[in-house]
């Protein structure tokens, strides 16, 4: 039985929806296979395998990141996918999936990869807090106006401000700041884009150092260390983390991927039951804007492996829709309209009524440049030294990641 070699990074529900996957492609195909999985934190396997180019000559089959797509497919570190797609495609492709989905697994009009896993970040709050009389009263008390949920990010930061209780082990949100060059960077951009700023102009110039990316890194600043309105270990969780920490009941709200929802939709969670999912909220400006990012897990095909045609038969089966639907029950976020509209997963888990509407609509997604990989780790240095470490200022750390990212793309 021939084996292919897998990498991605560690979660339970890409681990437990891969071994189901392989399981019902060995039941329904005459060439069976077995999958060898090396699941790795993502700092490690951006370290090791994507910027050295070794993930190219190790595996058969790797689930990327979209942000890194690009970069590898410069390099010709990715086998395209378009001659299969054509001659043998999964059900429903490409009209199965948003074009959001598909231009993420794209670059330069070839296709690498096919949608495993996916976001939308979108916002998470607790509706057994927000519906609880007792809570709207004295909010109301407090604040002189109702308790709703936030639409700007000044209505947020007071709910966030009034839900804040440590003695009780209650935080009115929680972020994923650990600097890992994913959820820290995005949520400056979610900040940045919510504001009406952008991370390059129209020319490809970088133009993050913009008013709107000073509000944003400051905002974010602040909401850890001078609102203190997340737990104190924030700035060294991930997103899986935070996401947990929302499941356990210890946040009132949270902006996050869409499939952490199933965390807290899981009947063990401490807030089964009481999670209602909406738009993240926007500045109370005229540019401000309701952002959502956009990113995806994708199942590549790494341009040395030897056993090609049967990885992507195996990528073929796992697009398909059951196998989909075996994503999502699995705990991950599956990326079909028809897992997204399905009447059971839709009971199990509302969040995919929100994910669809953005994914469709006014959706935000990361620069779709080869650079974008280093440019990342400009970002990811710029949050972690104003935000974490606290090494410089706000305004320091924006104009020095500015000046590089000006050097990379010159």
């Amino acid at each position: 039985m021939p084996t292919l070699r897998f990498v991605g990074r560690p979660f339970d529900g890409f681990e437990n929806a891969l071994k189901r996957q392989v399981a019902s492609f060995n039941e329904t195909h005459e060439q069976t296979l077995e999958l060898e999985r090396d699941h790795r934190p993502l700092p490690e396997i951006h370290a090791e395998l994507v910027e050295t180019g070794d993930v190219a000559e190790e595996y058969d089959l790797f689930l990327c990141l979209s942000d890194w797509l690009p970069s590898l497919a410069d390099q010709d570190l990715l086998v395209s996918l378009d001659e299969y797609l054509a001659d043998d495609p999964p059900a429903d492709w490409p009209e199965g999936w948003a074009e959001s989905m598909r231009e993420l697994v794209t670059y330069d009009g070839t296709i690498y990869g096919v949608p495993y896993h996916d976001g939308p970040e979108i916002f998470h709050y607790r509706r057994d807090l927000f519906e609880n009389v007792a809570e709207q009263r004295a909010f109301r008390e407090e604040y002189g106006r109702p308790l709703h949920v936030p639409k700007t990010w000044d209505e947020f930061l007071d709910v966030a401000e009034f839900f804040t209780r440590p003695e009780e082990d209650l935080w009115g949100t929680v972020v994923a700041a650990l600097p890992d060059g994913h959820n820290d960077v995005y949520d400056f951009l979610i900040q940045l884009w919510s504001r009406g700023g952008e991370v390059l102009d129209e020319q490809g110039d970088p133009c993050f150092d913009s008013e709107a990316g000073h509000e944003a890194l400051q905002f974010y600043h602040d909401l850890i260390h001078e609102h203190a309105v997340v737990p104190p270990e924030a700035t060294a969780m991930e997103s899986v983390e935070a996401g947990q920490c929302y499941a356990d009941g210890k946040a009132a709200m949270m902006w996050n991927w869409a499939g952490f929802g199933a965390m807290a939709e899981d009947p063990d969670s401490a807030i089964f039951g009481n999670t209602g999912y909406g738009l993240i909220p926007r500045a109370d400006t005229t540019a401000g804007k309701h952002a959502a990012l956009t990113v995806l897990y994708g199942l590549t095909i790494p341009a040395g492996s030897d056993q090609i045609d049967l990885a992507y038969e195996f990528i073929r089966h796992v697009a398909n829709p059951d196998s989909d639907r075996i994503t999502t029950d699995s705990g991950a976020s599956g990326t079909r309209f028809s897992t997204w509209r399905d009447p059971e997963i839709l009971r199990q888990n509302s969040f995919y009524a929100v994910a669809e509407e953005v994914n469709t609509s006014g959706y935000n997604t990361l620069p779709q440049i080869p650079e974008y990989v280093a440019l990342n780790e400009i970002l990811d240095d710029m949050v972690a030294a104003a935000v974490v470490d606290r090494t410089k200022s706000v305004d320091e750390a924006l104009s020095e990641a500015a000046d590089e990212a000006r050097a990379l793309l010159d």
